[in-house]
């Protein structure tokens, strides 16, 4: 199964871990990414520290956990490859469009290339 079908067909929560340009590791919970047709893969980001993170260093883990119990998952290696503030298209891939509200913080769609993808648990290196 695809990742994009994966995710469209599979509930679960999201974990995307990001690090600052001097190693210091954080941790945030996001909604399921987006699957692109050029095959990258986007996030809609805020300006917080997952987003001033990922702009010192383009490195990110996602990790998937199904929902359900048990350890299914899955665990994605990501690369920053570009991003846009481009609100019209933010505004079309936002579950609840936000229409312009002024006082909605800005957001960024972020988009990353995937380097490599694990199990969840169970898989040696």
């Amino acid at each position: 199964m695809e990742l994009k079908e994966y995710f469209a067909n599979t509930s679960g929560h999201v974990i995307l871990s990001t690090m600052d340009n001097n190693g210091k590791v954080d941790s945030a919970v996001y909604s399921s990414p987006r699957f692109f047709d050029d095959g990258r893969i986007g996030f809609i980001m805020r300006e917080n520290l997952s987003y001033e993170n990922v702009r010192a260093n383009p490195h990110v883990c996602l990790l998937f956990i199904e929902d359900g119990g048990g350890h299914k998952g899955k665990r994605l290696y990501l690369k920053k490859v570009d991003e846009t503030d481009d609100k019209d298209l933010i505004e079309s891939l936002l579950k609840k469009p936000t229409h312009g509200d002024d006082e909605d913080p800005a957001r960024h769609l972020v988009y990353f290339e995937l380097v490599k993808e694990r199990p969840l648990v169970g898989d040696r290196v």
